[in-house]
């Protein structure tokens, strides 16, 4: 979707002071917004993870030694992965600059959790209420989050971030990891299996009642 008509304001210098100042006025907590001496500003967007899917994060497995009744050297640590699923209603506060992009938002959050997925299987998504109706719109990537927040307010009704599935329609495969494909092979032909087996029950017990009758 596009932006919305107010999104796409250009503020002049004194603009982006005076809504600084009206912004720091409105907010209850000390998450303020500075203005630098370049023009630039740093500031707090929070951000919910909604994620419906699990995560991978590394685990670091000890390997003992080879040589069995002898004290080998140190145990090595072999990089491995682990997934698992982030809490329900998780949310992050960040501090950002102006210029920080949507994508960037993504990789520091990634960060933050030690999450080993690539980036691209994720986006960042704009909520607003209106009407009593919730809109989301995916921020592209070049999109600054700091700017939205700050031409919005600090209403989260106006405007809030939540991290998402990236949801294209075409899953990209190249994305994944071999050890991810070949988990979701595994998942494929258990869903195979048992939905071959649900047909040959169902239609035993039709070939059964059938006979029956005659």
């Amino acid at each position: 979707d596009e932006p919305s008509e107010w999104e796409k304001a250009e503020l002049d210098q004194a603009q982006v002071e005076q809504r600084i100042k009206e912004y720091n006025s409105q907010i209850n907590s000390n998450l303020f917004m500075s203005l630098n001496k370049d023009g630039s500003y740093t500031g707090f967007i929070k951000v919910q993870l909604k994620l419906v899917r699990p995560v991978s994060v590394p685990a670091t497995k000890r390997v003992p030694s080879l040589q069995a009744g002898r004290p080998g050297p140190r145990a090595q640590g072999v990089k491995r992965r682990t997934s698992f699923y982030l809490p329900k209603g998780t949310v992050k506060h960040l501090h950002i600059l102006s210029h920080t992009r949507a994508s960037e938002v993504i990789d520091a959050l990634l960060r933050k959790f030690t999450v080993v997925d690539n980036p691209r299987k994720f986006a960042l998504f704009e909520r607003s209420e209106k009407d009593e109706q919730v809109y989301l719109r995916k921020l592209a990537d070049e999109e600054q989050p700091l700017r939205l927040r700050l031409l919005a307010g600090p209403s989260e009704k106006v405007l809030s971030f939540v991290l998402k599935e990236n949801e294209t329609g075409e899953v990209n495969w190249d994305a994944f990891t071999l050890p991810e494909l070949h988990n979701f092979l595994r998942i494929l032909q258990r869903e195979e299996e048992e939905h071959v087996r649900r047909l040959r029950h169902r239609y035993a017990r039709c070939r059964q009642k059938m006979q029956e009758a005659l």
